[in-house]
């Protein structure tokens, strides 16, 4: 028989079963599965499948997911620093990957038989990489999961951005002064606040240009320009080329910008953010613009600069009480651009000019359409180690959003570039500060030699830094751990009511700061799922701490409040609302439309008067039988006009008394007055004089009495 027509005989080897070993692990799992210790993990976390293991849970293996490709993600999957492959590429755990790790392990097979003993049973606690491998609303009550729904509406750097712009209505603190500035290029108004910023940052840093380079001497600045190399014996020479000269009304223009801005924050209802300032036209900002970039990256010089420099310095002294970040904008205006559907690093880019920016946005349609191209102001002075830019990790764990509960780790790690830090340089080596970026760079030569060769510090050797350099090793406790706490605080509380609140959840966070020259901590991102790599000497120790500190909390802690918690401390509790009894009432409320109020008459205005009455006295009652009359007008037979009545008050007995006697002639004689004939006149005679007259009816207009005009009395007959 040929070789060709052989057949290889292929011998299958089925693993014994020992009696004793099978029982042992029936009985394992059967009381694994009475207790609720039931659990499944999916990704390379061999510090937590072994921490549960010792605590008597028994694995239930999941089907390895499906895997989505990075276009398919959404922003909320494809963001933060979930870099589940940079974990399985690190550490020694990592190498060999979760189910290879398991294989060294379990040389008896005993894990893999108590997981088939338990596969048809449901899982208490689930732990996976990425919250989207399992769905929340398909989960028992009382099923533990280590990630929230939602989540991503902070561990995003679209989401963050927008989030922490509504912290107003959260806490009076200015989102300003933890936050770097931010924008979305993809929505027309935040566009539109971003190019204002950034020319206003020009102007802004402009006048620190020049109040820093009238402190310089010549060779100062030269170096502050930038107008000198570096040769390879480390000497420096000036660039053999000719200098260029911008005229000093730049200065002016950037004082006047500056100057609306100011005006601009003293009214509270504009809002700043989206006005267009109408002090230079669009040609004049680009012709600035053009000078500003000449002068701050290419080295120009500015003519008469000298004679603004106590102006300028004036001005931003009123600038640093309004603008909390004047410190940290720099002079070189950098902004680093970042996609909001990529993570670890990706596509980030700085960048110092803005037809730049704009022209880098726009030339992906997608990003822009979903507004996941975002703008960041960078911090261009930043605290630095032995010249060298850091960033710092911070954990905190979420067990609960209602109400709110947080605990924060009371240990970080810093995670430094390999290469000196310089603004002139806008390459990533020099400016992100994330493993999975600077593993593909070498340290520089140039770099000192007490940074580590991993990159990475515990806080503990960043103490030590601050106390030998004389910065004082008690600002870390008092200034920067309290600012990372309520920057986290505000930003939790800021997505409350966005994330679903699950009460048999938690999730892991990691927060991303770098300091500021006064040790002021600034938030730059928060990230789920944040690496477990044991890459460095620090993260080693510190990675397989967090993890089982975690589950102190969320076992321990849960069922034991007195229980040790580990690293974790309980940073911030929401107040918890009581749920009001249920008195077998229904809740009802009713409402009626608005309705207009009645309009009501115009008061008519009374007829003018030619001769008005003299203020009206009070009058006393009319005895019981005596009538009074109302004055009224008599018409005279000889001349038919009407008389006015005689300006006299009646007597206290209710009778109105004869007229007043006629002016004596010029002889100086008085004569009797002429006599009075009652029925003509419509005057009551005098007593005794003659028979009583019925007193007159109030006229049938009005029921109003006139103070003015006698014929428009009331039905009192009161004057």
């Amino acid at each position: 028989m040929g070789a060709k027509g052989r057949r290889s005989s292929v011998l299958l080897s089925l693993p014994v079963l020992n009696p004793e070993r099978l029982k042992a692990a029936k009985a394992l799992a059967e009381r694994a599965v009475k207790q609720g210790k039931v659990f499944s993990i999916q990704g390379p976390y061999p510090v937590v499948r072994a921490d549960l293991r010792a605590r008597g849970w028994v694995e239930r293996r999941l089907t390895p997911p499906f895997q989505k490709a990075p276009s398919e993600r959404g922003d909320e999957e494809g963001e933060g620093d979930e870099d589940g492959e940079e974990d399985r590429a690190e550490g020694p755990e990592g190498r060999l990957g979760a189910e290879e790790a398991d294989r060294e392990e379990e040389v008896d097979g005993m894990y893999n038989l108590m997981s088939r003993l338990v596969r048809n049973e449901t899982a208490s606690l689930l732990w996976t990489m990425r919250r989207d491998t399992i769905d929340c609303k398909s989960l028992r009550k009382d099923q533990m999961t280590n990630h929230y729904a939602n989540s991503g509406t902070f561990t995003t750097k679209v989401g963050l951005c927008v989030n922490l712009q509504n912290l107003l209505w959260f806490d009076t603190a200015d989102p300003d002064s933890f936050f770097p500035r931010c924008y979305r290029l993809g929505a027309q108004d935040e566009k539109q606040a971003f190019i204002e910023d950034f020319r206003r940052t020009a102007c802004s840093s402009l006048l620190q240009y020049v109040v820093e380079s009238s402190c310089l001497d010549a060779g100062d600045r030269q170096e502050h320009t930038g107008d000198t190399e570096t040769l390879k014996g480390g000497k420096r020479q000036c660039r053999r080329q000719a200098r260029r000269f911008v005229d000093a009304g730049m200065i002016d223009s950037a004082l006047h910008v500056c100057q609306e801005f100011l005006n601009s924050l003293e009214h509270g209802d504009i809002d700043v953010t989206v006005e267009t300032f109408t002090s230079l036209t669009g040609e004049q900002w680009t012709e600035f613009l053009r000078d500003y970039y000449l002068v701050v990256h290419g080295g120009a010089r500015i003519q008469g600069a000298v004679e603004f420099v106590e102006r300028c310095r004036r001005m931003l002294s009123r600038l640093h009480e309004v603008c909390p970040q004047l410190d940290t904008d720099g002079l070189h205006n950098v902004w680093i651009v970042k996609p909001g559907a990529m993570s670890r690093g990706r596509g980030i880019m700085c960048m110092n000019r803005l037809e730049d920016i704009l022209t880098l946005v726009h030339s992906d349609s997608t990003l822009i359409k979903d507004s996941k191209w975002v703008v960041q102001k960078y911090l261009e002075r930043p605290l630095l180690v032995y010249g060298t830019k850091f960033d710092i990790r911070q954990w905190f764990l979420v067990t609960d959003w209602n109400p709110l509960t947080i605990w924060f780790y009371n240990e970080c790690y810093l995670r430094f570039s390999t290469q000196p830090y310089s603004i002139s340089s806008l390459d990533s080596s020099v400016h992100l500060c994330n493993n999975s970026i600077q593993k593909h760079f070498a340290p520089s030569r140039a770099r000192h030699p007490g940074l580590p060769d991993d990159n990475m510090w515990s806080c503990s050797q960043f103490r030590a830094y601050l106390q030998d350099q004389g910065l004082g090793g008690s600002q870390w406790g008092a200034l920067a751990v309290p600012g990372m706490q309520q920057a986290v605080v505000r930003a939790m509380r800021t997505a409350q009511d966005l994330v679903e609140p699950r009460r048999a959840s938690f999730e892991l966070y990691g927060a991303d700061f770098m300091l500021g020259r006064d040790l002021r901590p600034w938030l730059l991102e928060i990230n789920a799922s944040p690496t477990m790599a044991c890459s460095a000497v620090a993260t080693a120790r510190l990675c397989p701490a967090v993890q089982l500190d975690t589950l102190r909390v969320v076992l321990d802690w849960r069922g034991e409040p007195a229980a040790d918690t580990g690293g974790f401390y309980l940073l911030y509790k929401q107040a918890a609302v009581d749920v009001p009894h249920y008195v077998g009432t229904n809740l009802l409320v009713e409402g009626a439309p608005l309705r207009p109020a009645p309009s009501r008459p115009a008061p008519r205005k009374p007829p003018s008067c030619p001769n008005p009455l003299p203020p009206r006295a009070s009058v006393e009652p009319s005895p019981p039988g005596v009538h009074k009359t109302p004055p009224t007008a008599v018409k005279t037979p000889a001349s038919g006009l009407l008389r006015p009545p005689p300006q006299s008050r009646p007597p206290a007995s209710g009778l109105l008394r004869p007229p007043p006697p006629i002016s004596p002639p010029a002889s100086g004689l008085l004569r009797p007055p002429p006599p009075i004939s009652p029925p003509a006149s419509g005057l009551a005679p005098p007593p005794g004089s003659g028979p009583r007259v019925p007193s007159v009816p109030p006229p049938a207009t009005s029921g109003r009495r006139c103070r003015r005009c006698p014929s428009r009395a009331g039905s009192t007959g009161e004057l």
